[in-house]
C-alpha cells in the first residue's frame, strides 16, 4: 500500500503543479490573476460555506487560525472578501466572497478545466474510461482523509 500511496500522491501533486504552472503562464486576462494558492483555498471555503468564521475556515483548511486571519486580511484588502459582524455575537466576523472574487474564481476554474479537458483528449478512450471509473474511489479517499484528525 505504501508504494500505491506514493504513486498516487506523486501523480496528483504532479498534475496540480503542471496545471498551476500552465494556468499561471497562459491564464486568462484578469486583473490580479492568478491568486496565491492559499488565498484561492480560503475563497473556495467561503464560497462553499457563506458566513463561515475565520476559526471554522482554519479548521476546514487544517491551518492555524492566525494564518487564515492573515489570508483573510489580504483578501479583504484586495476586495475579494467581506467581513461582516455576526448578529448573534458582534465580536465574531462572518465571511462572504465578493462579486470580484466570484469572477476571478470562475476565470480560474475555466482555465484549469479547459487545460485538463484538452489534455484528456490526448488519451485513449480506455484511459479516459479508467480515470472516470476511478473518480468515485478517489472521492471516497478524499472524504476519509478530510475526516481524519
Amino acid at each position: 500500500m505504501t508504494e500505491l500511496a506514493e504513486r498516487l500522491l506523486g501523480t496528483v501533486q504532479g498534475i496540480r503543479r503542471v496545471v498551476r504552472r500552465r494556468v499561471r503562464a497562459d491564464g486568462p486576462d484578469v486583473p490580479g490573476f492568478p491568486l496565491p494558492g492559499a488565498q484561492v483555498e480560503v475563497l473556495r471555503v467561503v464560497a462553499d460555506q457563506p458566513g463561515i468564521g475565520v476559526a471554522a475556515a482554519a479548521r476546514e483548511l487544517h491551518l492555524a487560525a492566525n494564518s487564515v486571519s492573515t489570508l483573510v486580511n489580504q483578501l479583504v484588502d484586495a476586495g475579494l472578501l467581506r467581513r461582516e459582524a455576526d448578529p448573534a455575537d458582534r465580536r465574531a466576523a462572518r465571511l462572504e466572497i465578493t462579486a470580484a472574487a466570484r469572477d476571478r474564481m470562475a476565470a480560474l476554474r475555466r482555465a484549469r478545466t479547459g487545460l485538463v479537458a484538452d489534455a484528456l483528449t490526448g488519451l485513449s478512450e480506455e484511459d479516459t474510461a479508467a480515470i472516470e471509473q476511478a473518480l468515485p474511489a478517489l472521492e471516497k479517499l478524499m472524504g476519509i482523509l478530510k475526516e481524519q484528525p
